[in-house]
Parts: structure tokens; C-alpha cells; sequence
């Protein structure tokens, strides 16, 4: 069954740290990703830039809304994400505590499931 975990970071704590923190924190997930590959868990997972040159989309009556990032209402944004077969919400859950992230993030766990469950 596949899970979709999704990195919750603080918006302002990529800002925090030097480009030579940002990259040992990027490999260190690359590697985790690469261990999640090689015992055949991983589906699909990337990282995502902030949300300064987002854009959130809406359709209404029929016309397109476009709200340009950054989000001032917003505290949190998904950094990244990784799409894992598990056989059990506790497996995922499992997964989720090994990511790097979780030391200084939060991973949330969600199961896939069409719109109407």
C-alpha cells in the first residue's frame, strides 16, 4: 500500500543555515532516499524549493485564481516528499522515524486513497 510522506518544515529554517549545513542535510536525505531504494521501499521522492516562487491555483465561477508565493498566512511548507509501498501504516510510520528530517522537521504520514474516502 503506498504512503506519502511529507516533510513539514518551518518556512524561515532553510535560511538558517550555511550552504555547507544545507548541503550535508540535503545528502544526508539523498542518502536515506538511496537506502529506501535499495530495500525496494521507495516509489518516488524529491525535495521542493520554498514557496517564495510558488503559485496557488484556483478555478471559481469558472476563472482562474492565481495567488504568487510567498504565502504570507503560512508558517510551515512541504519541503520534500517520498512516496514508500508499505505493507502497514505502522511500517510507514517505522519509515518515518529513520528520516533524517524528523530530527529537525516533522514527517507526516499519509496513506493514499481516492478523494471520496
Amino acid at each position: 500500500m503506498p504512503y506519502m510522506l511529507l516533510i513539514v518544515e518551518p518556512i524561515a529554517q532553510r535560511g538558517t543555515r550555511t550552504d555547507a549545513e544545507g548541503r550535508e542535510v540535503y545528502d544526508r536525505m539523498l542518502r536515506w532516499r538511496a537506502g529506501l531504494k535499495e530495500r525496494g521501499l521507495l516509489l518516488s521522492g524529491e525535495s521542493l524549493k520554498s514557496p517564495n516562487d510558488a503559485a496557488r491555483v484556483a478555478v471559481r465561477n469558472g476563472r482562474p485564481q492565481v495567488l504568487d508565493g510567498p504565502f504570507a498566512e503560512a508558517k510551515e511548507m512541504i519541503g520534500g516528499f517520498f512516496l514508500v509501498d508499505c505493507n502497514t501504516r505502522e511500517e510507514a510510520i517505522a519509515i518515518a522515524t529513520e528520516c533524517p528530517a524528523a530530527q529537525w522537521c516533522t514527517v507526516e504520514v499519509r496513506s493514499l486513497a481516492p478523494c471520496y474516502e
